[in-house]
């Protein structure tokens, strides 16, 4: 069985270099990813708001949630096209089916920010 030459690293040498292949992450979602800076630029602004206004703990917990929520979706809906595409570059209706699932997934995500904003203003 062949294992991933990446793959070994144990102890806090695997959680620094987790750490950094992160950050990575991050940082290549920001500098490639038009919908990733828009979605993190929602939370910065959409966290800050929901931890000010006066409301329930639980609404700020929700709010604060569903915003990190909607930031690791698109990371994960990134992280499909950037793989789909480096398989290959032609269409092909497994890739647009892989495609279109993660931006479905964005969609709900972003459905249910907007739906927990509604309730928890309502709620107050």
């Amino acid at each position: 069985m062949n294992e991933s030459p990446f793959k070994g690293k144990t102890g806090i040498k695997r959680i620094f270099n987790a750490l950094g292949y992160s950050i990575d992450g991050l940082v290549a979602g920001w500098k490639n990813e038009a919908a990733f800076r828009q979605v993190l630029l929602l939370a910065l602004v959409g966290i800050p708001i929901a931890l000010i206004l006066p409301m329930p703990m639980w609404g700020h917990a929700v709010l604060v949630g569903s915003h990190l929520g909607c930031v690791i979706v698109e990371l994960l809906n990134s992280a499909i096209e950037a793989a789909v595409d480096h398989t290959s570059l032609e269409k092909h209706h497994l890739a647009k089916r892989a495609k279109d699932l993660g931006s479905a997934a964005q969609l709900i995500g972003l459905t249910n920010l907007t739906i927990m904003w509604a309730l928890v203003l309502l709620a107050r």
